[in-house]
């Protein structure tokens, strides 16, 4: 290995290791969805962390932000948000030395580098709609302008999976602009005693910043030149079109899926296991890695059909049957 690509990828490295450590005063446990966000941060792209009330969610997000020199801003979506809300709007100003009168667009707080979009699925679809071209594009056309945003862009959504009532489920088109579908669930008992602990005691710790948009851009990069073979390429396109009905030969897939996962679910698998085997201080992706993202990454890039709804066949039943299909490189 290169002494140079060996040092900045140690750099990298302890970085990220750091980021863990400051993430974790404020967010007991939770390793895995806290490896997940940090895998959508390296591999430029946007999460969507789902959860019951209560589990921190919003609190992950803030502290990831309160650990970057990043700009953060959360906007709380509510039912009467609109688009312009978020985007930003035309405002009418006046040239106090001339008099002259003149509409300026003032900036949505979408213009940022972390986007916290609290309570998603709480706001009508125009509005949702609002995010489609950031989070593809990483730009924003307003009154026929097209302005690009701040570099990095992240939008990490929040919302609840079990209150239906006044929600509106986010169309698959904006779904699959999602990098990663972050589960969290209840934290174990010991975890739930030490949040209890640092909760309820005299003094939080407070995090420390540790990572710049500088550092951040070097690591994203560092994930694009991991390496990955043709087998684990022909592996992830193999994973992805066998969650197509019509060119599976599974008949459980056939029955269980309405509606599979398009190429950008390729793309994702790859780019979020180059940054597992990063953060992980490898050079190469290997199976582990992809077999690790399966879950998040399709989870909500895949439809389920009536009938496996009706059997009562949940998205982990699918994938593992997924993966019984599939062979694996050098097993098949």
């Amino acid at each position: 290995m290169d002494t140079t690509l060996e040092e900045t990828i140690n750099e990298q490295i302890n970085s990220f290791n750091k980021l863990r450590q400051e993430i974790g005063k404020a967010i007991i446990g939770q390793q895995q969805v806290v490896e997940q966000l940090l895998i959508c941060l390296l591999a430029q792209g946007h999460a969507l962390l789902e959860g019951v009330p209560g589990l921190g969610k919003t609190l992950l997000v803030k502290t990831l932000a309160d650990c970057t020199e990043l700009m953060f801003k959360r906007v709380q979506f509510t039912p009467d948000l609109m688009p312009g809300d978020i985007l930003g709007s035309e405002i009418l100003e006046q040239d106090h030395s001339t008099g002259k009168r003149f509409f300026k667009f003032q900036q949505g707080p979408i213009f940022t580098n972390i986007l916290l979009a609290d309570e998603i699925n709480r706001t009508p679809p125009k509005t949702q709609a609002a995010l489609l071209e950031s989070m593809q594009e990483y730009s924003v056309t307003a009154n026929g302008q097209t302005m690009k945003l701040p570099s990095p862009y992240f939008v990490l959504a929040t919302q609840n999976p079990i209150e239906q009532a006044g929600t509106y489920p986010l169309p698959e088109a904006q779904l699959d602009r999602f990098l990663l579908n972050i589960h969290i669930d209840y934290p174990q008992q010991q975890e739930e005693i030490n949040i209890l602990r640092a909760t309820t005691g005299a003094q939080l710790a407070q995090p420390v910043p540790c990572l710049n948009a500088e550092k951040l851009h070097t690591a994203q990069q560092l994930v694009r030149e991991i390496h990955i073979s043709d087998d684990l390429f022909h592996y992830v396109v193999a994973l992805v079109r066998a969650t197509r009905a019509n060119l599976s030969e599974n008949k459980k897939l056939q029955q269980w899926i309405k509606w599979g996962a398009g190429p950008r679910a390729g793309q994702a698998l790859v780019l979020a296991a180059k940054a597992r085997a990063l953060l992980q201080q490898r050079l190469a992706v290997t199976r582990a890695d992809i077999q690790a993202l399966l879950l998040p990454v399709l989870r909500h890039r895949i439809l389920l059909s009536f009938q496996a709804q009706a059997e009562g066949i949940d998205m982990l039943q699918v994938l593992r049957e997924l993966q019984d299909t599939v062979p694996e490189p050098g097993r098949g």
